[in-house]
C-alpha cells in the first residue's frame, strides 16, 4: 500500500514535520511505501491561476501541480498534516488542495457536474492547535474543520475519510515527554488502520 504524506508548516523543526515523519515511518514498517511532501521545502505556490480554474477543461496544469500530482498520483491513502490557524488549515495546505486535488486529479467533470476521481482512496488528517483540545472540541472549531474540509474533500474527490487526529495545547515550551507523546499516538493510528503487512 502507497501512503502520500502532505504536510504544511514553515517550521522545519516543528512538531507537525515530526508527526509527518513518524506517520512514515510506522507504516514502512508494515512494510507499505510512504512518499513525504513538505511543502514549505518544496516552495510550493498556493496561489491558484486563473488557467488553472475548471473553465477550460482542455487546459494544461502548470509544471509544479502536474509534479506533484506525478509524485502522489499512485497512492492508496493520503495524509495531510498541518497547524490550525485562525481555526482553519494554513493557506499552504489551502492552496495544495485548491491546486493538486482540483479538476483533473481530484475530480472529472460530466453532464451531471463533478466526477469524484479517487473513489477507494483513503484520507487521514494529522492537525496541531496552540489552542487546547477541550476548547478546539466545545467551540465546535473541530466539527467545523471536519465539515469544511476533511468530509468536503473526501466527498468531491471520493475518497474515505477514516480518521482526523487532533493534538492541541502544542505550544513553544512542548515538553519533550508530550511531544513522544504525540509521536507514538500517530504511529498508533497507523497501525491501527494498517496493521497488517501487505503480502
Amino acid at each position: 500500500m502507497k501512503h502520500a504524506v502532505i504536510v504544511a508548516h514553515p517550521n522545519p523543526e516543528s512538531l507537525n514535520l515530526a508527526l509527518a515523519r513518524a506517520y512514515a515511518s510506522a507504516v514502512e514498517s508494515l512494510g507499505h511505501t510512504a512518499t513525504l511532501r513538505d511543502l514549505y521545502r518544496l516552495g510550493f505556490d498556493p496561489r491558484l491561476p486563473l488557467e488553472e480554474l475548471p473553465h477550460d477543461l482542455t487546459a494544461t496544469p502548470r509544471p509544479d501541480v502536474a509534479a506533484e500530482r506525478a509524485a502522489i498520483g499512485g497512492a492508496d491513502v493520503f495524509v495531510f498534516v498541518y497547524p490550525l490557524w485562525f481555526n482553519a488549515p494554513p493557506a499552504m495546505m489551502k492552496g495544495y488542495w485548491d491546486r493538486v486535488f482540483g479538476y483533473g486529479f481530484g475530480f472529472s467533470m460530466g453532464d451531471a457536474g463533478n466526477r469524484p476521481a479517487l473513489s477507494g482512496r483513503s484520507m487521514l488528517t494529522i492537525t496541531t492547535s496552540g489552542a487546547p483540545q477541550r476548547w478546539v472540541r466545545e467551540t465546535g472549531s473541530f466539527e467545523a474543520l471536519r465539515t469544511l474540509f476533511d468530509r468536503h474533500v473526501a466527498a468531491v474527490c471520493g475518497l474515505s475519510a477514516i480518521e482526523h487526529l487532533h493534538f492541541g495545547d502544542i505550544i513553544p515550551n512542548l515538553t519533550p515527554e508530550a511531544a513522544t507523546a504525540c509521536l507514538e499516538q500517530t504511529a498508533d493510528m497507523a497501525r491501527r488502520h494498517f496493521g497488517v503487512r501487505p503480502d
